[in-house]
C-alpha cells in the first residue's frame, strides 16, 4: 500500500469526498477507512495501481471475452468439418488475452478480479498510516 498512498488518497477524494486526514485526525475509523478501501469503485486509481490492467476489466468484459473466444471455437469446427479432405486443416483459434492471466488457467477469485485476502485490514492500515 505505501507505492500507491497517492492514489489512495486521491480516490477517497474523488469517489467518497473523505479526506485522508481524517483518519489522523481521529474524524474516521480504521474500520470506516478499510471499508471504504475494499469497495472503491473498478475505475479507482488505487485499484488500477495496485491490480494492474486486471482492475480495468469488470465481469461484463470477461463474459464478453468468452464470448468472442466460444465464437470463434464454433468458427473454426465448422470449417474444420467442411473443408476439403485435402486441404490443411485449419489453425485452432487463440483466446482473448485477459489482463492478470499467468496462463495456468486459474481465474480470478471474485467476478471482480480480487479476493477478500487482498483488501487492507484495520491492522494494515494502522501499520501503512500509523
Amino acid at each position: 500500500m505505501d507505492e500507491h498512498a497517492e492514489a489512495l488518497e486521491a480516490d477517497l477524494l474523488r469517489h467518497y469526498g473523505v479526506d485522508l486526514l481524517g483518519w489522523y485526525r481521529g474524524e474516521l475509523s480504521s474500520r470506516r477507512l478499510a471499508v471504504l478501501v475494499r469497495h472503491l469503485p473498478q475505475d479507482s486509481a488505487f485499484r488500477l495501481a495496485h491490480e494492474g490492467e486486471a482492475a480495468r476489466w469488470s465481469l461484463t468484459d470477461h463474459l464478453l471475452a468468452a464470448v468472442v473466444d466460444h465464437l470463434a471455437v464454433a468458427n473454426w469446427m465448422f470449417a474444420s468439418v467442411n473443408r476439403d479432405e485435402d486441404e490443411a486443416p485449419p489453425e485452432p483459434p487463440q483466446p482473448v488475452p485477459r489482463p492478470g492471466a499467468d496462463g495456468d488457467g486459474d481465474g480470478p477469485d471474485g467476478p471482480d478480479g480480487t479476493s477478500a485476502a487482498d483488501a487492507p485490514g484495520p491492522a494494515e492500515l494502522a501499520r501503512f498510516f500509523g
